[in-house]
């Protein structure tokens, strides 16, 4: 059975998000929102759609660090296919990611409490 790379990569990111003591992102919330001044122009928007070609960009407060840091890494590596994450995800250190997905991660903390 042929096992194509970004099947492998699904699966990766489930196995760590069941497994939360197994994998975590060890990022700084402080820092994270700083760096993630970027991303909000797409992700924290409620409802913005891509122009071309046109699907739904994912809100990310309130998402799994872990999740956040290996689909980052994904782009950077070119396992995931996104342009514009290409690009913005080359830039970043591993301890950019990890304190960018701290903060998404606890940005979801703030709203449901």
């Amino acid at each position: 059975m042929k096992i194509t790379r970004s099947a492998a990569l699904t699966a990766l990111a489930l196995l760590m998000l069941g497994l939360p003591g197994l994998a975590t992102a060890e990022g700084d919330i402080s820092a994270g929102r700083d760096k993630a001044y970027t991303c909000m122009g797409c992700h924290a928007v409620d409802g913005y759609r891509n122009a071309y070609p046109s699907y739904r960009v994912p809100k990310l407060g309130g998402q799994h660090a872990e999740y956040i840091v290996l689909a980052l890494k994904a782009y950077k590596a070119g396992d995931r296919q996104h342009g514009t994450m290409q690009a913005l995800a080359s830039t970043l250190s591993e301890q950019d990611m990890e304190d960018i997905a701290a903060y998404f991660a606890s940005a979801g903390q703030e709203e449901s409490e």
